[in-house]
């Protein structure tokens, strides 16, 4: 689906699961028509359980419930977990599942990052806080840090719309079946109405990537607008490891005098994840870019701003994960206000949350570190061609069949485009 700009939508920034889960769990127990779910993690503790039942009861009082989770995120639910939610009419789909071999997850790349949730066609969410209670304060200090939208307006129909398309497409796949024939039937494809410029409210247009179509639509968001920046760029994001053209473009964007900001893990959830930024740090620095630790707990969060009106949230990391092989999923918004919102946000969390890192001169002068910094380079910007000698597929759906054996369920295999 080509990304379509439309006005007059209603954007809402929500900040972890404290304020994140209870907006969902209220529109799907309000849901009357539909509830169209996908996140890359499920786990079966208080969070997923508190979904679960929102979703079953959602499903038993005639509403159209679809989820799809990801094989490598949600590798471990469990039987009951499942055959609840199935036994009372939600349809589970599970991306690319693959058995573990000797203990260990073999389903490494090409993963559905996306974490995307649609009701009734009127309302949406967009961001990238997963099913977890990782993403809840009072989890620990391991409690994620993270960000994601609630939407009204033509965007949450085009997020409906986009939903809608990728499960009907694995469900089309699937042998005859009158139940399922039946589903799609009545589940609603409202009609998107753009909106005209002058409507009151945000513009915003919903972009995804997929490893056919849409490979660099999310890259690319981001390098028109930071190349158009004029007066400041601030990124917060988990996984910082990006592609040549867009560590380019923003050492461009602070040698013309843009106040460009990166706020990054300072406190890692994967200890290679901030060795790898690390290697970047030099080069940033030389450029006049500013780079702050958020130390507090693992920053999981995927947002940016740039100058007055221009922002995203999303699931995309800016990794080569995220840009060259999984499914994501942002939203990009044009609105003063919401951006003001996001940056006054970002801002707080630099003072109350962060060290600013101060460049390293006698560290960038090292033979060694220098020598690494030109492989580092190098990798970046070829790894978009080298991934696509990683195993490719045209992304597979399977519907999840409990039967009535306990601690088995099967699963039958669907694709979809």
């Amino acid at each position: 689906m080509q990304p379509i700009r439309t006005h007059g939508n209603r954007i809402h920034l929500l900040e972890n699961g404290e304020e994140y889960f209870p907006r969902v769990f209220a529109a799907i127990a309000q849901a009357r028509s539909s509830v169209l779910l996908e996140t890359f993690i499920l786990f079966e503790d208080r969070v997923g359980l508190a979904l679960r039942q929102e979703l079953i009861a959602a499903a038993r009082r005639g509403v159209h419930v679809a989820v799809t989770v990801d094989g490598y995120g949600s590798p471990d639910l469990s039987h009951d977990f499942v055959a609840g939610m199935v036994d009372a009419g939600v349809r589970l789909h599970i991306f690319a599942p693959r058995r573990k071999l000797l203990g260990m997850r073999t389903n490494l790349f090409r993963r559905m990052h996306r974490k995307l949730v649609a009701v009734d066609g009127k309302l949406a969410f967009v961001g990238g806080i997963n099913f977890s209670a990782e993403h809840l304060g009072d989890f620990g200090p391991q409690a994620k840090q993270d960000y994601a939208v609630e939407v009204e307006g033509p965007i949450a129909v085009q997020v409906h719309r986009f939903l809608v398309a990728t499960m009907a497409a694995a469900m089309t796949e699937e042998p005859a079946d009158a139940d399922r024939d039946a589903w799609l039937a009545r589940l609603p494809a409202p009609v998107l109405r753009p909106g005209t410029p002058e409507a009151a409210g945000a513009t915003a247009w919903f972009v995804t990537r997929d490893n056919d179509s849409h490979r660099t639509d999310i890259e690319w968001e981001y390098l028109q607008a930071i190349r158009q920046a004029r007066r400041q760029v601030i990124i917060a994001n988990a996984y910082f490891l990006p592609g040549y053209r867009l560590l380019h473009a923003l050492c461009d964007a602070s040698r013309r005098g843009v106040d460009v900001r990166l706020i990054l893990q300072g406190n890692p959830d994967m200890l290679w994840v901030k060795r790898m930024a690390d290697m970047l740090y030099a080069h940033l620095h030389d450029s006049g870019v500013r780079i702050f630790e958020y130390c507090r707990r693992p920053l999981h969060g995927k947002v940016a701003l740039v100058d007055e009106d221009w922002s995203t949230v999303g699931s995309s990391n800016l990794d080569p994960l995220s840009l060259s092989l999984n499914l994501e999923a942002n939203l990009i918004i044009r609105d003063k206000d919401f951006t003001d919102t996001l940056r006054s946000n970002l801002e707080n969390l630099m003072v109350s949350s962060c060290k600013e890192i101060a460049p390293d001169r006698e560290t960038r002068r090292a033979p060694l570190q220098l020598a690494t910094n030109a492989l580092m380079f190098h990798f970046l910007r070829r790894f978009p061609a080298w991934s696509g000698w990683l195993p490719a597929h045209t992304p597979k759906l399977v519907l999840a069949q409990p039967e009535r054996r306990p601690g088995w369920f099967a699963l039958r295999k669907r694709s979809a485009d």
